[in-house]
């Protein structure tokens, strides 16, 4: 298959990877020149993912007249901040019913809207699908069995986005749920900078278990009154990639909130771990949402305050254990 990569971070060239090693035909795209010209230059020396090699088969080029030359189907691993604007940019080469395939997590802060809902929006062209689950970019890029789960509209395209991933050491599997494979693979990355806290101020793993427990009990919560089925937020989008990014050395978002645990402020902590912490990005779409829809999500809450209010984080988690007392799942009877 020939297929189009846009976005060369480390998930972006981690796919293209994957997909050149599986037969295809893969063009990589960025916006950003000096990502083309130091991969062109140098394939084996790709930042934040040790140990890879990006076969000499890839082009990698910053013009989209190339990325376009008739793919059969396009992925879009561009960072959160920058969908709308890409594509926007990217939408007259996009012809009818093209495939395209977000890779990326996040909300949009000013619309509430996910990313493929923006660019449905931005490409209202296009078939539109979703693919994500607990896979870190730097164990992908090296081989490392992962599985991860593809939402769309329709069995048709998920089937064809399956064959052109599905390999011996990356497992996918298909669903109709993409609002629930958005929302789990977003809101998660908040959780997870909690868990990261709970890390940076020296707890322990019972500390994180119960906010790892708890926070997949106010994603499903707010998933599905979004119309997010609760099958989804107990497989691979929801707690499978909870666990991955709360637990993991790999985990951005779990580092920024180590970080933040160990007295670093927001900014400061994303200035250290060097990439896009998607978290603090949909931290205040989760918070807003929760509102929207009257849903409790008191994890959410507390780290909203911490990092956009000063307020301590061993604060915040004295506050989440103080609250009122209750029952753990309202919906069982005595």
């Amino acid at each position: 298959m020939k297929i189009s990569v846009l976005g060369a971070g480390t998930w972006g060239t981690a796919l293209t990877i994957l997909l050149s090693n599986n037969g295809h035909e893969v063009t990589l795209w960025s916006a950003l020149d000096k990502e083309v010209v130091a991969l062109n230059t140098d394939r084996g020396s790709i930042p934040n993912l040790p140990g890879a090699v990006l076969p000499d088969s890839v082009v990698v080029t910053n013009s989209l007249n190339d990325a376009f030359k008739a793919p059969e189907f396009v992925v879009f691993a561009v960072a959160s901040p920058y969908v709308r604007e890409t594509a926007k940019r990217v939408s007259s080469y996009v012809k009818d019913h093209m495939v395209i395939v977000n890779v990326g997590k996040g909300i949009e802060e000013t619309t509430l809207d996910t990313l493929t809902d923006i660019i449905e929006e931005e490409i209202p062209n296009a078939d539109v699908a979703v693919m994500s689950g607990p896979s870190h970019a730097e164990e992908v890029s090296r081989g490392i069995p992962t599985t991860c789960v593809v939402g769309a509209k329709s069995k048709k395209t998920a089937s064809l986005i399956q064959d052109a991933f599905m390999n011996d050491c990356f497992r996918v599997y298909t669903s109709p749920d993409i609002i629930g494979i958005e929302l789990g693979g977003s809101l998660k990355n908040v959780i997870a900078l909690a868990a990261g806290i709970a890390d940076g101020l020296g707890f322990g793993d019972n500390s994180k278990a119960a906010l790892m427990t708890r926070g997949i009990a106010e994603i499903s919560r707010l998933g599905m009154k979004m119309g997010g089925k609760l099958e989804t937020f107990s497989g691979l989008s929801g707690v499978g990639d909870l666990f991955v990014t709360c637990t993991s050395k790999h985990s951005r978002n779990r580092n920024a909130g180590y970080l933040i645990g160990q007295g670093y402020t927001m900014k400061e902590a994303m200035d250290e771990v060097k990439q896009v912490v998607e978290g603090v990005y949909s931290a205040k779409a989760a918070l807003k949402l929760s509102k929207q829809y009257e849903v409790e999500m008191p994890i959410v809450e507390q780290i909203n305050l911490v990092l956009f209010e000063n307020k301590s984080a061993k604060a915040a988690v004295s506050d989440l254990l103080l609250r009122d007392k209750t029952q753990e799942n309202n919906s069982l009877e005595w």
